[in-house]
């Protein structure tokens, strides 16, 4: 798979932030909530990393005539025509201020998760971002203290929404990572790591207990011309040799054990692929579509290593649109909607639709108004999560008001975020079998906000 220059310099700097972690609480994570009544249950939660700033306003558009009107006239050369958006009517809920009977349409090539909405698969949560706090448009342009660090910095932004912590510059931890952290007792008699990324390093699934065990969208990467067996070679006899050396150095201690594990890792995986089918589900033959069969492949060897919970990591490029965005953005939407269809069609064959729940994350969404061919850096933004445990069919959180130097705009048509990551973390995480009392060891500012529950999720 080509590696980018934007994925090389994201992996590498998430590997440098990601190699540590915080002390602060690492008593606090060593507590786990291995309920009894968990023992059996098997879940898995799929981060798709839209990396550069996904456009959720071209890819949820409000259809009623007025609205529309407003969103044709606000994003000029970006507008979408209005025969051509999917429509869909979200359910009408007393509790959620969005489904007040507008309508709306998704883009034009999210043509799988149309229907997936209407069979109640699919949810979207509206204008999600990063905050310290609840915030105002009065208190942004006041400069308090409850803005972000860094607003509209793409490896800063990216970072922040890894570690659900804004106000802080120094967490070596992700909210994946402590999650895992939290949960891995139910995995004590797995043969693999409970954290897999199919995207190398991030600091998503950076933890204090939990090492991530990265596969490439081809499979398991053991060491070249090196095959165990029971008949090893000479080349294998003296890895065997170096290996089982012990040594005073912390470093070279640290990677003999790094590559015994990558060893055993590989052949474990290797092991388990070669005695349980792959799901038939037909992927598209792109970067996305190629990482999340191989997370289907995963989950149907499940089973055999032994695995209760895992947190899965994939992302994609390009979504950085400053410049021909109508043609770029159709392009990753079409992408993502066939991948996302065929995944969630491989979690059906596989029977455990209902036991696993993939979801996107951005840094920022983009500016209203074009910057001529494309937009600029965002704020506020739409996310998507489907599975069978998903209360689709529905829109949550409440959409901003998309007027330039409106209540919800913060400057030039970056919309101020009216729920959190901390509140869309927090009920993924609940859904994952976090407690209420233990949800601040995996977001700890949740606190601060209203909504630890924002109600997506059965």
């Amino acid at each position: 798979m080509k590696t980018t220059r934007r994925k090389f310099i994201r992996q590498t700097l998430n590997s440098t932030l990601g190699v540590a972690c915080a002390s602060g609480i690492i008593g606090d994570l060593r507590r786990t909530l291995a309920a009894t009544s968990q023992a059996n249950d098997y879940k898995a939660l799929v981060c798709i990393y839209l990396a550069g700033g996904n456009d959720g306003d071209n890819m949820l558009v409000a259809r009623s005539f007025d609205e529309y009107r407003n969103y044709a006239i606000g994003r000029g050369r970006l507008a979408i025509g209005r025969n051509a958006l999917l429509p869909i009517m979200p359910a009408r809920s007393a509790t959620n201020a969005t489904n007040d009977g507008r309508e709306w349409g998704l883009h034009p090539n999210l043509t799988e998760l149309q229907p997936l909405f209407e069979q109640k698969r699919l949810a979207i949560l509206a204008n999600t971002g990063l905050l310290n706090a609840p915030l105002t448009r009065s208190q942004y342009l006041a400069g308090s203290s409850a803005t972000p660090r860094l607003l509209f910095s793409h490896t800063d932004q990216m970072n922040y929404w890894h570690t659900s912590l804004p106000d802080r510059h120094d967490s070596r931890t992700g909210w994946g990572g402590r999650l895992a952290d939290a949960l891995r007792a139910l995995n004590a008699n797995s043969r693999l790591s409970l954290s897999v990324s199919i995207a190398g390093n991030n600091l998503f699934q950076a933890a204090e207990q939990v090492t991530p065990y990265q596969i490439s969208p081809e499979g398991s990467v053991g060491l070249l011309d090196y095959f165990e067996g029971n008949n090893p070679d000479m080349r294998e006899v003296a890895v065997r040799e170096i290996l089982a050396v012990e040594h005073n150095n912390l470093f070279e201690r640290a990677y003999r054990d790094l590559t015994k594990r990558a060893i055993e890792n590989n052949l474990k995986l290797k092991n388990a692929m070669g005695i349980t089918p792959p799901p038939t589900a037909f992927f598209p033959q792109t970067d996305l579509g190629a990482q999340l069969k191989m997370v289907a492949r995963l989950l149907s060897v499940r089973e055999p290593l032994g695995i209760k919970r895992q947190i899965f990591f994939v992302s994609v490029d390009g979504y950085d649109t400053h410049g021909a965005q109508l043609e770029t953005h159709a392009t990753l939407l079409r992408e993502l909607s066939q991948s996302l269809a065929a995944f969630y069609q491989a979690t059906v064959e596989l029977g455990i639709a209902d036991k696993v729940t993939t979801f996107t994350t951005s840094e920022f969404g983009r500016t209203w108004h074009s910057t001529g061919y494309g937009s600029d850096h965002g704020w506020g933004n739409q996310q998507l999560i489907l599975g069978g445990a998903v209360k689709g069919g529905d829109l949550y959180g409440k959409m901003p008001v998309q007027t330039e130097e409106g209540p919800d705009d913060s400057t030039s048509g970056r919309w101020i975020p009216t729920t959190s990551v901390d509140e869309y973390a927090a009920t993924l995480a609940r859904w994952f079998g976090v407690s209420a009392t233990e949800m601040p060891l995996v977001v700890p500012n949740i606190g601060r906000f209203a909504n630890p529950n924002v109600g997506f999720m059965n």
